[in-house]
């Protein structure tokens, strides 16, 4: 045969051989770089959401999500991990992570969850109707169907 009708071939095996061996290095990237999650390590997911470790199984990892609650993603879902500044700097806007607390806020006593009388009542736009005239819808307050 012609060297120069076997010279596609064999450039077409080279190009596969070439993006096979990197597409294994940067698997083999990937693994190493989940091998370094610890609990309390930053990390993003495939799906964009940024999480702390709290636990690392065999083919799962524990995520704190939120202050308290948690979420057993696979290994595979985890895209990079994070260096605590850049976890602090993308979470919590901050480099220092002595500027920000997780623990939810508890107020200390009841009454900043209760309303202040002093307060005038909101208006909902119902206006009382005068004296012996009926409402618009024809209704009785508390009655339930037409008259």
């Amino acid at each position: 045969m012609n060297l120069v009708t076997l010279l596609p071939f064999i450039v077409l095996i080279g190009a596969m051989f070439l993006m096979t061996r990197s597409a294994k290095k940067k698997q083999q990237q990937a693994a190493q770089m989940r091998d370094q999650m610890t609990p309390g390590t930053g990390i993003r997911t495939i799906g964009g959401m940024y999480a702390t470790v709290k636990e690392v199984g065999v083919d799962t990892v524990t995520l704190e999500v939120a202050p308290g609650v948690h979420a057993i993603y696979a290994k595979m879902a985890v895209a990079a991990v994070l260096d605590d500044a850049e976890y602090n700097r993308i979470v919590h806007g901050s480099e220092n992570p002595a500027d920000h607390d997780d623990s939810p806020v508890v107020p200390d006593d009841i009454s900043s969850l209760t309303k202040d009388e002093t307060e005038p009542k909101l208006d909902l736009g119902k206006k009382d109707a005068p004296e012996g005239e009926e409402p618009k819808d024809g209704k009785a307050d508390g009655e339930a169907g037409a008259k």
